[in-house]
């Protein structure tokens, strides 16, 4: 609960509770700081209970702390039922990188990648990928050049 209060802290606060309430009354304070915070627990967990109860038998592994965003969504993404890892194993981002760079600069992706030649040469030769090096066939048609558009 107060993982991120450092020591600096904790003496200010407990120089500023001795000398606000004094000393005299210090303990009685804190003791009805805890007795609450410990009513505050009792409560939540009893209502905790009877959600569990409302629920019924199907949701017995029910955890309120599935209801956090991301710890559900790192629950569902490490199920194995889903064939995420495969997924995610099928991707080589370095390797796309590497041929969307070379087709900008315009060299050919097996040549320069030698070590990748070879996984490469089969997904290449689906036809899906698109030689931005070559030139359209059409005639050397320049636009015209409009000074007051640009």
């Amino acid at each position: 609960m107060f993982n991120d209060i450092g020591p600096l802290e904790l003496v200010t606060i407990i120089v500023l509770a001795v000398l606000v309430f004094g000393p005299d009354k210090l303990p009685k304070v804190i003791q009805d700081v805890m007795r609450t915070v410990r009513k505050i627990r009792e409560f939540s967990e009893s209502a905790k209970q009877d959600i569990r109860q409302e629920l019924g038998p199907e949701f017995k592994d029910f955890e309120f702390e599935d209801l956090n965003p991301k710890t559900f969504i790192r629950k569902q993404l490490d199920n194995e039922d889903l064939g995420l890892k495969e997924l995610r194993n099928g991707f080589d981002l370095k390797k796309e990188m590497a041929e969307v760079t070379d087709a900008v600069h315009g060299r050919d992706s097996e040549s320069s990648t030698s070590s990748s030649a070879t996984s490469s040469s089969s997904s290449s030769s689906s036809g899906g990928r698109v030689d931005m090096t070559k030139k359209p066939d059409a005639p050397d048609h320049r636009t015209p050049f409009d000074a007051d558009a640009t």
